[in-house]
């Protein structure tokens, strides 16, 4: 039997996720600079021991800018992958606990919620309501409710069958009990894998949606129009897209790897092939 090793992607991923949400933590209490202070005077100030890493187009300290669009996609990140979480997987609960046309009518909802990706849904909400970090949380919470419904409603079937939930059921315990107290916990891992893959693709698209305008608005920062208001200056100021573009790769990098590092842990065929 060989040894258990933790997965290096789950080391790399959770080491990154770390920094990521450390800064973010950090820039609710402290940042170098006031992030949203104008100075003109010192615009495309290059690296100094002020500036770590100079200052934008319009004299804004770029590690503070930084630091608190960090703090934007974290919360950004948490809301709407917590939401959807947890409306689709009760969902999936209740489509496994109920099955038949209660299971069918929730499969095809979920089914439609597919047919709106976010961007065009964020569009739509940006329109009705103005752009808004608010209007990022939803679209992407809309869009992760029939992931997460599917996810759970495939994991609890399996789990339905089991020999456990059978002495439950002989016992006497209600499907709404059962699926509290038995489906639930045993399908948890597979549920925050699933979360910790969505961390990274609404990372990403809330970057995406503040690119074009739609998610955080001045004088709230954001690495999505950070990048936006870089393109214009490529050749004069590359530093204010790199490190932006580096901040993004960095977090979705770190909870891709975390949710392919989890799924290693939980998987119960990998789990066979390393004990093997």
């Amino acid at each position: 039997m060989s040894e258990r090793r933790l997965s290096p992607n789950l080391v790399i991923g959770a080491a990154l996720v770390t920094l990521v949400c450390g800064v973010a933590l950090l820039s609710v209490i402290w940042t170098p600079h006031p992030h949203a202070v104008i100075n003109v005077a010192q615009k495309f100030a290059p690296a100094s021991a002020e500036h770590w890493l100079g200052t934008d187009q319009l004299g804004r300290d770029l590690v503070s800018q930084l630091m608190v669009a960090a703090g934007n996609s974290m919360m950004v990140a948490m809301l709407a992958v917590g939401v959807g979480c947890v409306l689709g997987t009760s969902l999936g609960l209740l489509a496994a606990a109920r099955g038949g046309w209660t299971e069918e009518a929730i499969m095809r909802v979920s089914d439609l919620g597919f047919a709106f990706p976010a961007l065009l849904f964020a569009i739509m909400l940006a329109a009705a309501y103005g752009p808004s970090l608010s209007v990022v949380v939803v679209a992407i919470a809309f869009i992760n409710i029939p992931i997460f419904a599917r996810v759970s409603r495939a994991a609890a079937n399996q789990v339905w069958h089991r020999e456990y939930v059978y002495a439950a059921r002989a016992a006497g315990m209600g499907r709404f009990a059962i699926s509290r107290d038995h489906i639930l916990p045993n399908i948890a891992a597979p549920v925050i894998v699933q979360a910790t893959i969505e961390f990274a693709v609404a990372i990403l698209t809330e970057a995406a949606l503040s690119y074009l305008g739609l998610g955080a608005q001045p004088p709230a920062p954001s690495w999505g129009r950070m990048l936006s208001e870089a393109q214009t200056l490529m050749y004069l100021a590359p530093q204010l897209a790199i490190w932006p573009g580096l901040c993004i790769f960095v977090a979705v990098l770190g909870f891709g790897l975390l949710g392919d590092g989890l799924r290693d842990m939980t998987d119960p065929r990998l789990v066979r092939e390393r004990r093997a």
